[in-house]
């Protein structure tokens, strides 16, 4: 039996840059951290040659090739397992449509435990890469490549895409209290309301490669995701709260859907109250609202969202990894 551990995670500014409408055409940029929940996967020799593969429903099939579960069957056609296997998962926080980039993350933890139960090792930047190819090019999911490289790598990170397709990740450099100070300025509400990421994002790409407005409002937030940078890389947090704000004004002009007058009168409400920015994470529309405020404003804030349900977290240094093997 293997079981293996992938985070879920936070993305800052600069989302969006990540898919390949944008990046094929002016190289994409953002700060992202992994935090500390997660998606388990676990994988354990089937007796006989069915493959079981359990989540939302249970499927018991002959063949790979007959796993309704697309991220499942595609994986385990990647890693090259046809039959005798069990997969099973939970999660921290389940449910999809969150922002907190669950799919990729089940997607990078799986090819982990699959290449694990075959005995071979995969580096976080295989995980990362053949979760992409999995997703965007064999699903065609109008999704970008933050998620799984966050999630495969861990870490509070400033990740490039390229024009080429290949990513740069690099760790923030910054002091443990830099990055503890930020980590406790950060709260993290479900505002309960589910939405379409692909539905999103089909029309945000739809709109830069037809809309040269759009494309420089994505360029103004890569320039945000790089200003994060240089201000962490300072060791100053003194303006990534309207680093946030600036990035969900110019996020909401992308496409529709993103925002909501419910979602735009929870952010009013905190902005009132002590929160100097914030963001719906995601595509947008619903899933977790992110708030950045120092710790003083943190309870007005939480009782002028008495609606909202708080969710406390921490940055998580490691990305997907082993934590379980038996023989």
């Amino acid at each position: 039996m293997i079981i293996s551990r992938t985070p879920l995670r936070i993305s800052f500014v600069g989302g969006g840059s990540d898919i390949p409408a944008y990046y094929t055409q002016s190289p994409g940029a953002v700060v992202s951290t992994a935090i500390n929940k997660y998606i388990y996967i676990t994988v354990n020799k089937k007796f006989g040659k069915k493959i079981r593969a359990s989540y939302s429903k249970t499927e018991n099939v002959d063949s790979a090739d007959q796993i309704e579960h697309p991220l499942i069957r595609e994986c385990l056609k990647i890693v090259g397992i046809e039959r005798g296997i069990e997969v099973t998962s939970m999660s921290d926080i389940p449910g999809e449509g969150t922002g907190l980039g669950s799919s990729s993350s089940y997607t990078v933890g799986l090819l982990n435990a699959l290449y694990a139960y075959m005995g071979k090792y995969a580096s976080a930047e295989k995980l990362a890469r053949e979760a992409c190819k999995v997703e965007i090019e064999i699903l065609k999911d109008p999704i970008g490549k933050q998620d799984q490289y966050i999630g495969a790598y861990g870490g509070l990170e400033f990740i490039q895409f390229l024009s080429d397709g290949n990513v740069d990740v690099s760790p923030i450099i910054c002091s443990p209290d830099t990055k503890k100070n930020l980590e406790e300025n950060c709260m993290l509400f479900y505002t309960g309301l589910t939405r379409s990421s692909a539905k999103i994002l089909s029309k945000q790409s739809k709109n830069m490669k037809s809309d040269v407005d759009k494309r420089v409002i994505m360029i103004q937030m890569v320039s945000l995701a790089y200003e994060a940078q240089r201000l962490l890389n300072n060791n100053s947090i003194r303006g990534f709260g309207q680093l946030l704000h600036e990035n969900w004004l110019l996020k909401r002009k992308m496409t529709e859907g993103v925002s909501s007058n419910q979602i735009d009168k929870w952010y009013e409400t905190a902005l009132k109250n002590g929160a100097e920015g914030g963001k719906i994470l995601g595509a947008g529309g619903g899933g977790f609202l992110l708030l950045y405020a120092k710790k003083k404003y943190h309870d007005r804030i939480l009782n002028s969202l008495k609606d909202l349900e708080l969710h406390d977290f921490k940055f998580e240094p490691q990305g997907s990894k082993i934590i379980f093997v038996s023989e």
